[in-house]
């Protein structure tokens, strides 16, 4: 795995090789951060978010439970089965339009409050247990993009230290990222509502803490690594200050933007909804971008 085996000869392969070589050889080893996005970067998005399986299933519980909220956004979608209100929102508010994202939002901010942190990681577990991807006919768990996981141990083998940086909840992430990615807990970075301390416990609330997408990425990882990194990819338009961030810091420090173009409809999926500023902006900044399609020898385990 040293050689970016899974990876294909290629233009991607080459600006990963050249950039670590050079960041070994210019940056000290606490200088070496790398950030990952998440979802559509290290594991699928497609035809639905990961968490988002997780969380319709209980907005369709809390509908059964209370027929009042089955009128209205996202409980009556999630009651009906109908995901693609949800990917239509998501797309949406890479797009710049919250109309519909922000009562989704919402909904999810609330969906486990009153758990302490352990009770949720225990649905999170039990959920991954046992849920599979709905096309792809695999577990969730065996959904990470083969070459990314390897990309993270060559980075760490050059002593790189990685970061999860994510749209995503962080404390759905949490519990799956050091068997998936090698990616313990404390670096994982991500959406989050407010705690209480309560009998000992740390208890959900409904209260946002942090909606950690777009300009919130570069704000949140430097409050949580006080470093710029030099490494950042992902593959949205959610994405793109992140890239900025990390490939922003002058023309002499080594660095490198890298986006995962969704191109191989056979192996995987084939689309740029919610990408497509971020592609604009890979061209005039010099970022990578990697086609599945091209550049992956393999996309999964």
């Amino acid at each position: 795995m040293g050689d970016l085996g899974t990876w294909n000869d290629g233009p991607a392969k080459a600006a990963l090789l050249d950039f670590v070589a050079r960041a070994v050889t210019e940056l000290a080893p606490e200088e070496r951060i790398a950030v990952f996005d998440n979802d559509g970067t290290l594991w699928v998005e497609k035809p639905a978010y990961i968490q988002l399986d997780f969380l319709v299933r209980r907005l369709s519980e809390q509908a059964a439970a209370d027929p009042s909220l089955a009128a209205s956004q996202p409980y009556l979608a999630a009651a009906s089965g109908d995901l693609s209100w949800f990917g239509d929102a998501v797309t949406k508010h890479y797009n710049g339009d919250d109309s519909a994202f922000n009562a989704l939002a919402g909904a999810i901010f609330s969906a486990y409050q009153g758990l302490t942190v352990e009770e949720h990681a225990a649905r999170v577990k039990a959920f991954f247990s046992d849920a599979a991807h709905p096309t792809l006919k695999r577990p969730y768990t065996a959904c990470g993009y083969t070459p990314m996981v390897e990309l993270l141990r060559y980075l760490e083998d050059n002593g790189f230290t990685n970061y999860i940086v994510s749209g995503g909840g962080r404390d759905f992430m949490r519990p799956v990222t050091s068997g998936m990615y090698g990616v313990p807990p404390e670096r994982v970075i991500g959406s989050s509502v407010g705690l209480d301390y309560a009998d000992g416990n740390l208890v959900t609330t409904s209260t946002p803490e942090f909606l950690n997408d777009g300009p919130v990425k570069a704000v949140r990882i430097w409050g949580r690594t006080g470093r710029r990194p030099v490494l950042a990819a992902g593959n949205s338009n959610g994405d793109i200050a992140m890239l900025e961030y990390a490939t922003g810091g002058g023309p002499h420090r080594p660095s490198m933007g890298l986006l995962v173009l969704h191109d191989d409809a056979e192996r995987e999926f084939d689309y740029v909804a919610g990408a497509e500023k971020s592609l604009e902006q890979a061209k005039s900044r010099g970022w990578t971008v990697a086609s599945i399609r091209n550049d992956w020898a393999h996309v999964f385990a």
